[in-house]
């Protein structure tokens, strides 16, 4: 009998060194299947960047071995690249009832109709010729979350996804502990687990203190209440609904995600929302502001977000009142504190009360703080370990963790995006890489916007623009009209008039030169216009804008 030599090849394309953007690869013989399939939202020094997806560049090159993708719950860092995806490359997706909802309201918005989306149930397992794939109820800050195992012919892979250890959970549905450490006993190859939160000492808190609190907040509350949370924390949003329901008082969603997420988890079971609590944006007049809860996106003080916009003065039909209390029920993402703390202190101006998660726990983490990740490393017992979903930090300090549990250190492997992992029963090896990185969503371009473009836009946003437009005869080469210069964010030019004609006569030189020399290719014009200009304005302004020659012939 021929002895199998293949080896299962584990390509991370995000979610490495990075929070957001997770996509999983996971090839055996001529099959790939992936898990999840996410986006992350820009960094600062992405000028006009609206969102960040994975390059499958190597995807691309092998679709015909693509059989399908699994996702593992449906946040937006999981779900939100599936359009562009499957744009290029159409495979099923398989996935639970709520995240499916989710994934079909997004491919409507990119009129993507002919995709297969299979819904499964935890415990279910979807075959395909070389892997089984199985779904393991988790908790996590949605509903519906599920742990991934693949199960092969030379052993099983284990994706913890998202997690948290709830005991309380909101819907009832525990964290199948049962199934996770059957698979551990009968043997796991490589364990990939979450490690958002491995830096936080003990165990998260139930979402349930957040509903305890909430209580008692509402109860005390005597004027209109504004609630700001992500808007697929649907835990948090029934939380929200009971309270207000409690206290009776009508509820108004604001946000076009929120909006959305709430029609499709209300459509599908997900929120139960007594029948009359629920009130459209118009009929607020109709009531008495102690009598209104209004449920919002803006927790992380996204500029164009409901909050930010009625914190500004911006929105069309709210607006934040003296009086009013804000609850931000949410921590701030790393990155985004300053855009959090810029709108508390909007609010704060505006002569609202706000309630953050500094001053009560009205938040509480959707992933796993160490003991829980200690009890997923003792169920799960792999022989390999590679920690996924977080920043260099987290994946090393994971690594130490799973070190401290009595793993052997050369079994746990501390991976980048595109790096390839091969594994099996013998061992497991980095052994090259593939194409990874970001593509750039601007608009409707994808992947237009590169670095140079990004290198551009910081040289405008910091320096500013100038243009210089001649017109030069075509016979004899001098300066017919001009030059004209156009200045844009580099200085007013009113107050700086004895500038302005200065660089006028140092183009006029430069051009003269040209003449002298009888230069009369326009790129070497330009690039005299450009050097001698660029010299003149830093020796008199310390400034470097960006210098736009355009010469014309009559």
């Amino acid at each position: 009998m021929k002895k199998n030599t293949s080896k299962i090849k584990i390509i991370p394309l995000g979610g490495m060194n990075e929070i957001g953007k997770n996509l999983t690869a996971i090839e055996y013989k001529d099959e790939i299947i992936l898990i999840d399939c996410g986006l992350s939202f820009p960094e600062e020094e992405m000028l006009g960047i609206d969102i960040v997806i994975p390059d499958i560049s190597y995807l691309l090159k092998h679709k015909d071995k693509v059989k399908g993708i699994f996702l593992t719950h449906g946040h937006e860092d999981h779900i939100g690249a599936l359009p562009y995806f499957l744009k290029k490359i159409n495979v099923p997706v398989y996935g639970t009832r709520l995240t499916l909802g989710l994934v079909e309201f997004k491919l409507k918005e990119h009129r993507l109709n002919n995709v297969k989306l299979q819904v499964v149930k935890p415990g279910q397992m979807i075959k395909k010729s070389n892997f089984e794939v199985e779904f393991i109820r988790v908790n996590h800050s949605i509903a519906d979350a599920c742990a991934i195992a693949v199960h092969t012919e030379i052993g099983t892979l284990f994706h913890t996804g998202d997690f948290k250890i709830d005991h309380t959970p909101i819907d009832g549905d525990l964290m199948d502990f049962g199934r996770i450490a059957e698979i551990g006993s009968q043997g796991v190859l490589l364990m990939m687990a979450d490690s958002t939160n491995v830096e936080r000492p003990g165990a998260t808190m139930s979402e349930r203190t957040v509903g305890a609190t909430l209580d008692e907040i509402f109860s005390g509350a005597k004027s209109r209440i504004i609630v700001a949370t992500f808007a697929s924390n649907v835990h948090r949003l029934q939380q929200v609904i009971n309270s207000a329901d409690k206290y009776h008082r009508k509820i108004v969603v604001s946000g076009r995600s929120m909006v959305n997420v709430v029609g499709v988890a209300s459509e599908l079971g997900y929120l139960n929302v007594p029948e009359g609590v629920m009130i459209d944006i118009n009929e607020m007049g109709n009531y008495n502001d102690s009598e209104l809860v209004l449920i919002t996106t803006g927790s992380q003080g996204e500029p164009m977000s409901a909050l930010s916009r009625m914190a500004a003065s911006e929105h069309k039909k709210l607006d934040v009142q003296p009086g009013d209390l804000v609850i931000i029920s949410a921590n701030p993402i790393p990155g985004n504190e300053k855009l959090v703390s810029r709108v508390i202190n909007q609010l704060f101006e505006r002569g609202a009360e706000v309630i953050y998660e500094a001053l009560a726990d009205i938040h509480v983490s959707g992933h796993a703080c160490q003991e829980e990740l200690k009890l997923m490393h003792r169920l799960v017992r792999p022989k390999f370990f590679m920690p996924v979903h977080g920043e260099y930090r987290h994946l090393k300090q994971h690594g130490e963790l799973a070190e401290e549990l009595g793993m052997p250190r050369e079994n746990i492997l501390i991976s980048s995006n595109g790096v390839i992992l091969e594994v099996d029963g013998n061992g497991a090896k980095f052994t090259g890489s593939v194409p990874s990185g970001n593509i750039l969503i601007d608009g409707l371009g994808v992947g237009d916007v590169g670095n140079i473009v990004l290198r551009d836009r910081r040289h405008l946003s910091e320096d500013g623009l100038m243009v210089v437009v001649v017109t030069i005869s075509k016979e004899s080469g001098e300066v017919v009209a001009g030059p004209d210069i156009i200045s844009r964010g580099f200085v007013y030019v009113r107050e700086s008039e004895d500038l302005m004609h200065n660089a006028r006569l140092i183009v006029k030189k430069a051009l003269e030169n040209c003449s002298g020399r009888q230069m009369k290719e326009w790129s070497y014009m330009k690039n005299s216009i450009k050097d001698d200009l660029k010299n003149f304005l830093y020796q008199k302004t310390k400034r470097n804008p960006m210098i736009l020659p355009i010469i014309m012939e009559v």
